[in-house]
């Protein structure tokens, strides 16, 4: 799997020459990157090419040119790159309304462990949410969880000879899944899994 390096990143001043038309290619590659669960829920699967364009970005509005800075936001991102074996997705829990969303977080405490993915044939995967850091407080949860989904050799062997995928989330206050992930969004999701 690619690796993002230091050495990789783009100075400043190239990223500069290049932003608009890298974040039209990004814009196109996450159009394939993301699935909704219900109208209120959307995982984006995240992989080197969005993370690279999530760290230049970061770098680029902090006009950071400082190598410890830059070190720090590699340490950060990179870990949401999957490695072959996983899928790893950013979940964003959306309700425009700010007194609804609020009132919302606080009934879906938990929410992030009760997301999944089926390969058909094989028992659904629950996500394993926020390795990280801990993102829940005693009355709410937060409205992004960062997720990654292990699949083992035999689901990703499946996927790899035409098996389905279907994606959902079984929580006591939120229901919603897609039976069969679109083709295209499946194809993109393949590329990150290696036999």
């Amino acid at each position: 799997m690619a690796k993002i390096t230091r050495d990789s990143l783009m100075t400043l001043e190239a990223y500069t020459k290049v932003r608009q038309t890298f974040r039209a290619q990004v814009i196109e590659h996450k159009k394939y990157r993301r699935v909704s669960l219900g109208s209120n829920i959307i995982l984006i699967f995240e992989d080197e090419l969005t993370i690279r364009y999530q760290i230049q970005e970061m770098l680029y509005a902090e006009k950071n040119f400082d190598e410890e800075a830059i070190l720090y936001e590699l340490s950060i991102y990179t870990p949401l790159i999957p490695d072959g074996s996983n899928w790893k997705a950013t979940m964003m829990i959306e309700y425009p309304d700010p007194i609804e969303r609020a009132a919302k977080l606080a009934t879906l405490i938990g929410i992030e462990d009760k997301v999944w993915v089926k390969v058909a044939g094989h028992m659904p995967i629950y996500a394993i949410a926020n390795e990280d850091m801990e993102r829940r407080i005693a009355d709410k949860t937060s409205s992004v969880h960062f997720l990654r989904f292990e699949l083992t050799a035999p689901m990703i062997q499946a996927l790899h000879q035409g098996a389905t995928l279907s994606m959902g989330v079984k929580h006591p206050a939120y229901q919603a899944s897609v039976d069969v992930v679109d083709t295209n969004q499946r194809k993109s999701l393949l590329n990150n899994l290696i036999l």
